[in-house]
């Protein structure tokens, strides 16, 4: 697990395995640390030369040899910091040409967790989600994803209407649900928001489609609204 979010960090799987093994032996030599971790040498010696390019180790001399030792940890926060400011005006460029050409998108579509949480994160910017057909899929998919999302949601006081045909729906934040026959179940819903309608497949690899049309939308709209209608609470 430690290993998994230094390489997340930016750490290859050998200098993960280095430097964690230096946090245990404190200052160490190649073949000590060889040992400990069970790669050859060379590959040590060639791992450690990265590590200190990086700043996360360093070391001392010793009757002429080298003694790696590993630097704090909070290293780490040192350089990402020092990513984020080399990331930042490079994210305002491509954001100034990114919103010269997102008018002109009118469809969009999308695979996957992560592609669907740019969907939610769009949502974050109107004042009412209506969502027709909502599924318990949508939990099972986005469990973790989904609490962090109501309580933005929350937050800034976006409200929801939903239809639905489970009752067991989660009862969540600023939403108002209603229900309809169970037979009519599914799992796909559709999410409508300002001048856009997310058709969204709930599935173990889900599936979405964004149209932004403000024609379509409203069509949308209209329908929910009369589904609002006969839905019961």
């Amino acid at each position: 697990m430690i290993i998994e979010s230094l390489t997340q960090a930016g750490l290859t799987n050998n200098e993960s395995k280095v430097y964690l093994a230096l946090l245990d032996l404190g200052p160490s030599l190649a073949g000590q640390i060889s040992r400990k971790i069970g790669l050859h040498r060379r590959t040590v010696y060639d791992t450690t030369e990265m590590l200190i390019k990086k700043g996360i180790i360093g070391y001392i001399l010793k009757n002429n040899r080298r003694l790696f030792q590993a630097s704090n940890p909070k290293r780490f926060s040192e350089i990402l910091r020092e990513k984020q400011d080399l990331i930042l005006p490079i994210v305002q460029e491509l954001s100034l040409k990114f919103a010269k050409t997102i008018e002109k998108e009118e469809t969009n579509f999308y695979k996957g967790k992560e592609g669907l949480k740019n969907i939610f994160e769009d949502q974050l910017n109107y004042k009412e989600v209506l969502i027709l057909g909502a599924s318990v899929k949508a939990y099972e998919v986005l469990q973790f994803y989904f609490k962090w999302y109501d309580k933005t949601r929350k937050t800034k006081k976006i409200k929801t209407r939903i239809i639905a045909q489970d009752r067991n729906i989660k009862r969540i934040p600023l939403a108002e649900i209603k229900y309809l026959p169970e037979k009519y179940e599914n799992p796909v819903s559709v999410n409508i928001y300002g001048d856009k309608v997310a058709i969204v497949l709930w599935a173990s690899e889900p599936l979405a489609i964004l149209i932004k049309n403000r024609e379509i939308a409203q069509g949308y709209k209209n329908y929910f609204e009369l589904m609002w209608r006969v839905a019961k609470k």
